[in-house]
């Protein structure tokens, strides 16, 4: 965990990820009951038709996507061939308006999944960081080349 030197305080992601479950157990990366019931819940959410919702993801793809595709990945009795395919996940995304199929993966690496000015600010909260680390090299520099000119 990083810590803030001055303040010995954790930072915010150190935070957020004491807070995260852990995940030690191999069989929780099965996740396929889970995304199902994501990309599910959202195309509910989502105003689109699964009619609409095919066509603008095979606008977006160049491929045809079908709206029986799209039943038969989200369908719990379907396995095997039936998984969502995890190169369509970008598009399905945008299309529904909703990250949550996305962060049902990325989490179970202990990633997170920002966008807008969240991720504004986590870059520039790693620059500052950055910044100052610099900072601290230089004038350790700068001494070590004072002490090499006495």
């Amino acid at each position: 965990m990083v810590k803030n030197c001055q303040t010995n305080q954790l930072s915010l992601l150190d935070l957020l990820k004491d807070l995260r479950p852990k995940n030690n157990d191999f069989a929780s990366f099965n996740i396929d009951l889970r995304l199902r019931d994501a990309i599910s819940q959202a195309i509910k959410d989502c105003p689109h038709s699964r009619f609409q919702i095919a066509a603008k993801m095979s606008e977006l793809l160049g491929v045809e996507i079908s709206k029986s595709m799209i039943d038969s990945w989200t369908a719990e009795s379907r396995e095997g061939l039936y998984r969502f395919p995890a190169c369509y996940l970008p598009a399905l995304c945008h299309v529904v308006g909703s990250l949550e199929p996305v962060r049902i993966m990325v989490d179970l690496l202990g990633a997170y999944v920002i966008q807008g000015e969240e991720a504004i600010l986590t870059e520039l909260g790693r620059l500052k960081e950055q910044k100052k680390k610099m900072t601290v090299r230089e004038k350790a520099l700068e001494s070590v080349l004072l002490g090499m000119k006495k």
